[in-house]
């Protein structure tokens, strides 16, 4: 068993932050690291000890292993926590953290080999009696063989990244005429995000929720499930409110499906803290999605109902410590709700609102929680994501929880950028997810953004080459382009 003294976070912002909080209560050291627009970011303050690894782009700081692995080194650490995003579920990395002596944080190169990856992940899942989507078995190079599997399994199809997540390298294709144009769109944008343009095909599931479970695993073989949560509402594939535990689902489902969790975990030697993530359609049939072989964005929710730290779980895991509880010993208490605060104009279409926070507010009160990592006179960066911020709540029930979550939002005080806490209260106040009947189709058909003309489309061509090609694909022409006036071209 090897002791845990000095820890670097290779990553940034509020999960540097979090991670930070959780090692100094187990007097562990902490080395940050940062790019050169981080320098005077509250994760650098937050650490015993910072160190520059790069430019801004992520490929040559946050993304750059060697650089990594050298300044933990250099500060003599013992190990690396990933966050998530960035190099987290990246097998190299693990594989390089461990070749230099270090401790990795996470689950084993091989886990994330297996399991980070959607395909391999889904034959696993398919050999253990774990429900899937029907589609292709493999990745499909062919268009015309794709073409001829889509219309053998039934429109409407979705095309998915066989490598990562988070949105990227995925269409929805509703009819024949549009399959090739998205086929192709796919690949190329899953080779630029992954490094691989492979791409697989499955039936689109209509109205689906989307449920995943939260496990934790040790080196002895013990595995345990912390719940579910509710990830439903989402924006371009990527969740903007999560909730645990899941509305509306029975107890035999979610057995059902804590169970299929627990199973792929075991089968896969998986250890440390993972995401096991199912649609579930209107008849409480579930489907296998994938695994996230990370810290979800997410955790706190599951922290809020079951009094567990999943950090200091992930920490004593990666010391070699067995899980201290048996799965009878954990119990929901509560509800709870997290809404991810992002540098968004959510009036027109979730477009990145970059400029500088001019008033920052924090909420305050019982049952309230923000994790964040940044403060007024900060700037939003076009290098990395844009979120500022997880707001979370914790109550008695679900509906107290909504309640509470709505009051925060209007505590909550952000200026100079548009946010997504208006979103947020649009959502909270809206009939349908109150009552839990929400799907992932929930923005797309309850809320109706705003629609953008090209004037504003030319404005993000200048702020940056990255960002067009992004949100070039994405953007819908004319209507009218209200809410545009506070953007700064740099």
């Amino acid at each position: 068993m090897r002791k845990i003294r000095r820890l670097l976070i290779a990553n940034r912002s509020e999960i540097a932050i979090r991670i930070i909080r959780t090692a100094r209560k187990k007097g562990i050291e902490t080395v940050a690291v940062f790019s050169d627009v981080d320098r005077e970011a509250l994760h650098v303050k937050a650490a015993d000890q910072a160190i520059l690894i790069g430019p801004a782009p992520s490929k040559e700081s946050y993304l750059a292993i060697d650089r990594i692995i050298t300044a933990a080194l250099q500060s003599k650490c013992d190990a690396i926590h990933p966050g998530y995003g960035f190099l987290s579920e990246n097998a190299a990395f693990a594989t390089a953290v461990e070749e230099a002596g270090l401790i990795f944080v996470g689950p084993s190169a091989a886990a994330i080999d297996i399991l980070g990856d959607k395909l391999m992940a889904k034959e696993l899942a398919a050999k253990n009696q774990i429900p899937l989507v029907p589609g292709s078995d493999g990745p499909i190079d062919d268009p015309e063989d794709a073409l001829s599997l889509a219309q053998e399994i039934g429109y409407p199809v979705m095309l998915k990244a066989a490598a990562g997540g988070g949105g990227k390298g995925m269409r929805i294709v509703y009819k024949p005429g549009e399959f090739l144009s998205a086929f192709e769109r796919a690949r190329s944008e899953a080779l630029q995000s992954f490094g691989s343009g492979a791409v697989f095909i499955e039936k689109f599931i209509a109205s689906p929720k989307h449920i995943e479970v939260q496990i934790i695993a040790d080196k002895h073989g013990n595995v345990r499930h912390l719940f579910e949560r509710d990830c439903s509402v989402q924006r371009r594939h990527q969740k903007v409110i999560e909730e645990a535990p899941a509305p509306i689902i029975s107890e035999v489902l979610r057995k059902r499906m804590t169970d299929a969790a627990i199973k792929l975990a075991q089968v896969s030697g998986y250890e440390n803290a993972g995401t096991v993530e199912f649609l579930v359609d209107r008849k409480e049939r579930f489907y296998f999605l994938e695994m996230n072989t990370r810290l979800q964005v997410e955790h706190p929710v599951t922290e809020m109902i079951t009094g567990l730290d999943l950090v200091d779980l992930q920490l004593d895991i990666a010391e070699g410590k067995p899980i201290s509880f048996d799965q009878s010993e954990i119990h929901i208490h509560g509800h709870s709700i997290e809404l991810r605060v992002y540098a968004e104009d959510a009036s027109a279409d979730f477009i990145p609102s970059i400029g500088t926070i001019t008033k920052y507010e924090q909420p305050q009160g019982p049952g309230i929680r923000l994790d964040d990592g940044f403060q007024c006179g900060d700037d939003i960066s076009i290098f990395y994501d844009p979120m500022i911020a997880k707001l979370v709540v914790h109550g008695p029930t679900r509906k107290m929880a909504i309640d509470r979550m709505i009051d925060a939002i209007q505590q909550f005080d952000i200026d100079g950028v548009d946010t997504t806490l208006d979103f947020g209260a649009f959502v909270c106040n809206h009939m349908m997810f109150r009552k839990g009947t929400h799907s992932t189709h929930f923005v797309k058909d309850c809320y109706e953004p705003q629609e953008v003309d090209q004037e504003v489309l030319d404005v993000i061509k200048k702020m940056s080459n990255a960002i067009y090609k992004q949100w070039k694909d994405k953007i819908v022409v004319p209507r009218t382009s209200r809410g545009w006036n506070n953007i700064e071209v740099p």
